[in-house]
């Protein structure tokens, strides 16, 4: 079984192309914390064989084997990658799950040109989007960076620095860095140091002036 499946997961990468990730995880494994037995175009999670295990290979272990296959879902990456997900276990005879075959496909391109249909399409007067009332600080900063990403119409992973520089001078305009430990959590999600932040807050100050 594994055999073809390690052929399917080349096949299906190679038909739908370097954006399609194709994971198989060991529910039968000696060592649960390296559960990808193969992985096609690991790149676009940046994982690899021995890695593991996700959210849904925690979900059927602790299943008692009840775990149902995902359709079509969205999951995200943690540098900002939005995927197309499906995940099908597969069972013994006794229909308990010893395995785990999973299709990422990355759509991020896909989202971004699809907000930037909308932008083009749009009136000239859209309609006003009620602010969100937040519920903690931590809630509102994860907000305030949401909206510096709309305002640049693409995810973090896909900015130049010119659009990083404009969502960081957004966030200091709103006020964002003066939540405590915010710049650490900023630095994270677009993925620079904090000497790179400070110099995109002063290049967004100079060219606003």
């Amino acid at each position: 079984m594994l055999e073809f499946l390690f052929r399917l997961a080349k096949a299906l990468a190679a038909q739908f192309g370097p954006s399609c990730e194709i994971v198989i995880h060991d529910l039968k494994s000696n060592d649960p914390d390296s559960s990808i037995v193969a992985i096609e175009n690991g790149h676009v999670s940046g994982r690899k064989v021995g890695d593991g295990p996700s959210h849904v290979v925690l979900e059927a272990l602790n299943s008692g084997g009840t775990a149902e296959d995902r359709l079509s879902y969205l999951a995200k990456t943690a540098d900002g990658k939005t995927l197309k997900s499906t995940t099908v276990y597969i069972r013994d005879p006794d229909q308990e799950p010893i395995g785990i075959f999973s299709i990422n496909y990355d759509i991020t391109l896909m989202l971004a040109m699809e907000e930037s249909l909308r932008q083009f399409t749009a009136p000239n007067q859209p309609e006003e989007t009620p602010e969100p009332i937040a519920q903690n600080v931590s809630d509102l900063l994860d907000e305030l960076i949401e909206q510096s990403v709309r305002r640049v119409g693409k995810p973090a992973a896909l900015m130049t620095k010119e659009e990083k520089v404009k969502a960081i001078g957004f966030l200091n305009d709103t006020g964002a860095f003066l939540i405590t430990k915010s710049g650490g959590r900023v630095c994270k999600y677009f993925g620079i140091s904090k000497y790179t932040l400070y110099s995109y807050i002063e290049e967004a100050k100079n060219s606003a002036k």
